[in-house]
């Protein structure tokens, strides 16, 4: 059994409309969600599949985090789907910090959250304090690293030569494997 703690205004995106985001978690996982919306707890018993609880447990993580729902449900039909969350208030000072990096992050008209998710296949959502992402591990690293160099004020032209070589690099190891 798990416990999530879930910001009150994504409970309703969990549950999704007459209950239907819920179902399809429960349906896909076999587990059960038992969701407390007065104190934004979300509770995971696992049903007779613990892998499916364990990627429930990513869904209703990837679903607070701000990721629309439809978005996320892809995760139980590919088993290298993985959502990661970076905490980016552990690099700034002040709430105007915050706000700076997650510009920087989102970009103008959210030109820069656009590019990365194109460039490397992943799905992005900024949300509070975090910036979280939905991919494969190969994916996340990257979409980690370009982070990083935008956490530490690199120009965002040096940030999409980088994903652009890191796509490369990928096409070319999925030919590669064929």
């Amino acid at each position: 059994m798990t416990h999530i703690k879930v910001p009150k205004d994504r409970v309703g995106a969990i549950i999704g409309p007459k209950g239907r985001v819920k179902q399809l978690i429960e349906s896909k996982s076999t587990a059960k969600l038992d969701i407390d919306s007065e104190n934004g707890t979300v509770e995971i018993i696992p049903g007779n599949d613990p892998v499916g609880a364990m990627k429930a447990e990513d869904v209703v993580n990837a679903i607070a985090r701000g990721f629309n729902p439809d978005k996320t449900i892809s995760m139980f039909d590919d088993d290298l789907l993985m959502l990661e969350v970076i905490d980016i208030s552990k690099y700034t000072n002040t709430q105007k910090d915050l706000l700076r990096l997650k510009g920087r992050i989102i970009g103008k008209n959210g030109k820069t959250r656009e590019i990365i998710e194109r460039l490397i296949g992943i799905k992005m959502s900024v949300y509070g304090k975090t910036v979280s992402f939905i991919g494969r591990p190969d994916q996340n690293q990257i979409a980690r690293t370009s982070m990083e160099m935008l956490i530490e004020g690199a120009t965002h032209g040096s940030v999409y030569s980088y994903l652009e070589k890191k796509r490369q690099e990928l096409l070319q190891s999925q030919l590669d494997s064929y």
